[in-house]
């Protein structure tokens, strides 16, 4: 059997986002995960992985810690032998291709966003884009989920081959069709990481204002609370603007109750994994205009989009969403619906990497 190691950050996107591929690789594979242990740890080796914990700080910028990751990936891989080896985010791209390189083992590395190193300029995005160009160069592909990354980064590095999927996809089993409420509370879901980027601001700051002018209207907020906005969300819950949910191991509870994903984000996304969930579900969607986003929306279709940090233009889109019939709003959620299933299907991306390393199997 052919070893195939896979390098990645944590263990909540591998398992949510590739379990799929990973159900396919394992059929004729030895499978090997490095990262941290966490809690889905345990259903990664329930698919039949083979675990290697790997302490990663996913955000620090100390050399010396990133040289001990470096160090570390070619050590497992000069003990385990991997045939191809396959990265994901941005450390494990750059220093698992870089051992991978080093060690003269192929590697396939998938761009799941450029991140605030890389899009915002200066000393930081150029050493970003150093450490990208020596060790993406020997790729046998770089997968990317958007196009603008895409343009990006292969107008700044050489890249021998690169390819477009449509960002980690979405499971249509999982993610059925559901149907859409009847009632006369119109329900809005904001489902991320609690934090500035994400526009968590420019969505209290609609809540706020549609609570106030249209109380048939209520505002949930799911995900991991970052500390400086978490006196606000208790502030506002008691007052009755939002409510509050925590981090949801499951959102499908949500969305059955849900008329609309509210996703106001500017943080660089590859593709908007809350996005596909919500349109797969059959939901409309608004949210901003910026890749990863408005790849899925299409126009006044299946949701709207809206400024980058602009919670006026958030509020009119959300007053006119509100306008909308009932029939037209369950409308948006089944042409969201088609739109997945033509262009965001998870298996597109499955068969991308089998086929791909099919590919490299013959050389």
């Amino acid at each position: 059997m052919a070893k195939i190691l896979i390098m990645a950050n944590n263990d909540v996107g591998l398992y949510k986002f590739r379990k799929e591929l990973i159900e396919e690789l394992v059929k004729t594979n030895e499978v090997y995960v490095s990262l941290p242990y966490g809690d889905l740890t345990p259903q990664l080796i329930e698919l039949g992985c083979k675990l290697i914990n790997t302490p990663i700080n996913r955000r620090g910028t100390n050399p010396l810690t990133d040289l001990l990751l470096l160090m570390n990936y070619k050590k497992i891989i000069k003990n385990i032998k991997p045939n191809v080896v396959l990265t994901y985010t941005i450390k494990p791209n750059v220093y698992g291709g870089l051992a991978s390189r080093l060690s003269g083992v192929p590697y396939l590395a998938n761009i799941t966003g450029l991140g605030t190193a890389v899009e915002n300029s200066g000393l930081l995005q150029k050493l970003t884009l150093f450490f990208y160009k020596i060790s993406l160069k020997k790729a046998k592909c770089v997968f990317f989920q958007n196009k603008e990354n895409e343009e990006f980064l292969t107008k700044k590095i050489t890249i021998n081959k690169h390819r477009l999927i449509p960002g980690s996809g979405v499971n249509l089993t999982q993610y059925s069709l559901l149907e859409y409420p009847d009632n006369d509370i119109v329900h809005f879901l904001f489902i991320s990481r609690v934090m500035k980027e994400k526009g968590i601001e420019q969505y209290l700051d609609a809540a706020e204002y549609i609570k106030g002018k249209y109380p048939n209207t209520e505002f949930h907020v799911l995900g991991f609370c970052e500390d400086a906005y978490e006196d606000k969300l208790i502030e506002m819950q008691n007052k009755g603007i939002i409510q509050y949910h925590g981090m949801q191991n499951d959102v499908r509870k949500f969305h059955k109750i849900s008329h609309c994903t509210i996703h106001p984000t500017y943080y660089p996304e590859g593709m908007s994994n809350v996005l596909l969930e919500s349109a797969a579900s059959g939901r409309p969607i608004i949210t901003t205009d910026r890749s990863g986003c408005r790849e899925i929306v299409e126009e006044g279709v299946n949701g709207f989009i809206v400024k980058e940090k602009n919670s006026k233009d958030l509020i009119q889109k959300i007053e006119m969403f509100l306008r909308l019939g009932y029939d037209t709003k369950k409308q948006m959620g089944l042409a969201g619906r088609k739109k997945v299933e033509r262009e965001f299907d998870r298996q597109i991306v499955v068969n991308a990497y089998i086929n791909t390393i099919i590919d490299l199997r013959k050389k």
